[in-house]
């Protein structure tokens, strides 16, 4: 059996940390999925393709990990693409309490079963939403991005 993972987000933008997390997990999965939400309330159809191509980028030398766009449950996609796991970062105990409470219900609803993975101590202050914020007051993120 082929064991599949899907790591769900927004990825807006896709950061270090991120990257970080498919790295070390790509080995224990025969394919990962990188599954870019969307929501077309929030974002423009060129704002995911900029997104895929980032991410694209950031992982091409994984030969088994890919993007795909979704909507909807994250249950729906890890059932449409025959993946058993979902594949979570883990930054702080907040992360790990959302995260757990996530898990229990998609075990629950959909029998998916999830991995947490701690970011690396350098990468535990990286979050999406910090970047973008720095971002809109001119600072200069490059050193948070892959």
């Amino acid at each position: 059996m082929s064991e599949k993972a899907v790591f769900p987000g927004s990825f807006n933008p896709f950061t270090i940390g991120h990257l970080s997390v498919i790295e070390r997990s790509a080995p224990l999965f025969d394919h990962i999925f990188v599954a870019v939400g969307i929501n077309s309330a929030k974002h423009s159809p060129s704002d995911n393709d900029n997104r895929i191509k980032a991410i694209e980028k950031a992982i091409e030398h994984l030969p088994n990990v890919s993007v795909v766009l979704y909507s909807g449950l994250t249950v729906e996609i890890c059932r449409e693409l025959g993946a058993r796991f979902l594949l979570r970062g883990v930054r702080s105990v907040s992360d790990f309490e959302y995260e757990r409470n996530l898990a229990d219900i998609n075990r629950r609803i959909a029998g998916i079963e999830t991995l947490l993975l701690f970011s690396l101590p350098e990468h535990a202050a990286i979050s999406s939403s910090v970047v973008r914020e720095l971002d809109s007051y001119g600072y200069d993120t490059s050193s948070f991005l892959p």
